[in-house]
């Protein structure tokens, strides 16, 4: 093989990779380090906005330590306070009005400037750091979901809960996770960073005052002057582990009823959205007390789980309050009354060691506190790791499919530029089953040549189609494409973006790449003169292009589409099919005088106008499935197939 050939070949293969999405070797996708809790978590302080992250990150740890250290103002002047007050009539050095005031003012300004100053600071730093980290991962995920490779149409073709094996199932609720789980791991992941920072401070600064103003304890002379900070520091470390335990224990039951319930909150949302997609045909068939019961179904999980869920929570909130006033008022206060009732301390430095304890108790029980939102989190960061687990499956979708089902399609690319389209050996099956439904042995499609493809509902003309363009799971065969040519896919039921009109057109061409006059010129020659002048717009009077276009608008718009873009292969799936008899043929006139060059292969049952006004046929040839297999003949042929029979 020579060099040119070589080059040739190679750059054609590399055109399918691009086009079916393909590569030799496993592709990474922008969330392949966020498939684990861990790697979920660090990614964002790992990627290119580590500046941001870990800027955010040190000044909010600056401020918990600022935190931290205002706690040990607080005690020593809260035991300062109480000193003064117990004194005010001392008969020898009674307090003045004067120093009880200053010290009151001083122990409010150390309040007001934690909670005020670096408790609201902190909480605005937060959730900056949240909106940043949040904003980060919905672009990753939208760039995962929405690449070259259709990675959101292949993630939802395995259909969730369906046949095959548990993991190769299509994540539920795709909206849910990258939105609502996204927003609530990336707060609680925050929430939790910041707990585990109060308490490791909190045991450096608090913890090192408490140590500092230790007192004997009788019966502990071998600690010397440490025994009352060592009798503190026992206490903690036996309450609050032990009641952490059980929160711990708590918040696995939370964590199980978490998951659950959205879950459950997911199957009865996707309902909703398929009930409102279908709307009209609820209506028109009088279907709402079957949806109504439907609903129902779907709703008594929810209300199951949620009345678990109310009564573990209420249990935690009751189990909460007394480790708090236990932990306040007891734990704190016990250790020192040993030496204050020996008279070794003072009761200033009684209520400063108690004031002490107190914070300590109350930072070192941030997990008991949290475990709730804990719990919440993990639960939020499976179906976010889930997801992202999926779509780097769904890298090499063929590999993706193969865990449920044969999918063994190879695309190749026609070397000579005068080849067309080729079938080889061809068979389509659905999810989980082995027998194909269809079979195509060999078919071929020169360049320019007009096909229509018949055949009855359900026979598999569409799903050919989606075969040809690599939009099909399962099946086998070998598909060579043209070299070089632009491909358009127009389906039956059209779904516009919610973008201006000029974009609508262009797409998937960037629209700048195409004059304001070629794109009202192919709105015109599609019949839609009236919206011709409307580029910019995404609609009107607040209603967007897919709401206010009827059915045959639309696929006039694709006719616009087809005019301004020109494809050298174009699949028309019953394209036509809201438009009446004399469109139609201006739909397909247009077409052949615009697009002379094209291949197209188009699905059609009403075939009363496919030919021209003067009685020219507008197909070359007719490709018919019938019995699951697929047979191409000519027009002429098929014709005289249809003697005496009307046509379908």
């Amino acid at each position: 093989m020579s060099e040119v050939v070589r080059g040739k070949a190679h750059r054609a293969t590399a055109r399918v990779k691009r086009f079916f999405g393909e590569k030799r070797r496993r592709p990474s996708s922008p969330v392949s380090s966020m498939r684990s809790f861990w790697g979920l978590l660090l990614a964002y302080w790992l990627s290119n906005r580590w500046r941001d992250a870990w800027g955010l990150t040190i000044l909010i740890l600056l401020l918990t330590g600022l935190s931290a250290q205002a706690s040990v103002w607080f005690a020593l002047t809260s035991g300062e306070l109480v000193n003064r007050i117990a004194n005010f009539h001392h008969p020898t050095v009674p307090t003045t009005p004067a120093s009880l005031l200053k010290t009151a003012a001083t122990l409010a300004a150390i309040a007001i400037t934690r909670d005020a100053g670096f408790t609201a600071v902190r909480h605005f730093l937060s959730t900056s750091l949240h909106r940043k980290w949040r904003q980060w991962l919905d672009e990753r995920f939208n760039q995962a979901l929405l690449d070259s490779s259709h990675t959101h149409f292949h993630l939802q073709q395995n259909g969730f809960g369906g046949a095959g094996e548990a993991n190769t199932s299509s994540p539920d609720n795709i909206d849910q996770r990258v939105q609502e789980a996204i927003r609530g791991m990336t707060g609680g992941a925050i929430g939790l960073g910041i707990g585990i920072a109060g308490v490791v401070l909190s045991l450096a600064f608090v913890g090192g005052k408490l140590i500092e103003t230790s007192s004997p304890i009788r019966g502990l002379d071998v600690l010397g002057g440490y025994g009352s900070a060592f009798l503190t520091l026992l206490a903690i470390a036996i309450y609050v582990p032990l009641n952490t335990f059980i929160a711990a224990k708590l918040g696995g039951i939370l964590q199980g009823l978490s998951i659950r319930i959205q879950s459950a909150e997911g199957s009865y949302r996707s309902e909703l959205n398929q009930f409102l997609r279908r709307s009209f045909h609820v209506a028109v068939i009088r279907g709402e007390p079957a949806q109504k019961a439907l609903n129902v179904r779907r709703y008594q999980d929810i209300d199951y789980t949620w009345a678990r869920l109310n009564r573990i929570t209420a249990g935690y909130m009751g189990f909460e309050l007394v480790h708090n006033f236990i932990g306040s008022r007891i734990v704190a206060y016990a250790p020192g009354l040993l030496p204050y009732v020996d008279k070794t301390i003072s009761l200033q430095d009684y209520v400063t060691g108690a004031e002490l304890a107190t914070a300590l108790i109350n930072e070192c029980s941030w997990f008991i506190h949290a475990m709730p939102d804990i719990a919440t989190l993990r639960a939020d960061a499976r179906r976010i790791t889930e997801l992202a687990e999926a779509i780097e499956t769904v890298q090499r979708p063929q590999d993706y499919y193969a865990q449920s089902g044969p999918a063994a399609f190879e695309y190749t690319i026609a070397e000579a530029v005068e080849g067309g389209l080729t079938i080889h050996s061809v068979e389509l099956l659905h999810t989980g089953e082995d027998e194909p439904f269809l079979t195509a042995i060999e078919l071929n499609f020169a360049l320019g040549e007009w096909t229509l493809v018949m055949g009855e509902s359900g026979s598999g003309k569409t799903s050919l189609l989606k075969a040809i363009n690599g939009l099909w799971p399962h099946g086998r065969g070998k598909i060579t494409l043209p070299d070089g040519l632009r491909t358009l896919f127009a389906a039956q039921e059209v779904k516009l973006q919610g973008v201006c009109l000029k974009d609508l057109v262009c797409l998937p061409d960037d629209a700048r790449e195409h004059k304001d006059a070629a794109v009202s010129t192919a709105l015109e020659e599609a019949g839609l003169h009236e919206i011709s002048g409307e580029l910019f717009d995404e609609g009107r009077e607040g209603q967007q292009w897919d709401k206010l276009l009827s059915g045959g608008e639309k696929q006039k718009l694709v006719l616009a589409k087809v005019l301004l873009l020109k494809p050298g292969l174009l699949f028309l799936d019953e394209a036509t099919s809201a438009l009446d008899g004399q469109a139609v043929q201006a739909f397909y006139q247009a077409i052949k005088e615009n697009c002379p060059e094209a291949t197209v292969i188009a699905i059609m049952h009403d075939t009363s106008s496919i030919q021209s006004e003067g009685g020219i046929d507008f197909f070359d040839s007719v490709l018919v499935i019938e019995g699951g297999i697929a047979e191409k003949m000519s027009i002429s042929a098929w014709r005289s197939a249809q003697t005496n029979a009307p046509l379908r």
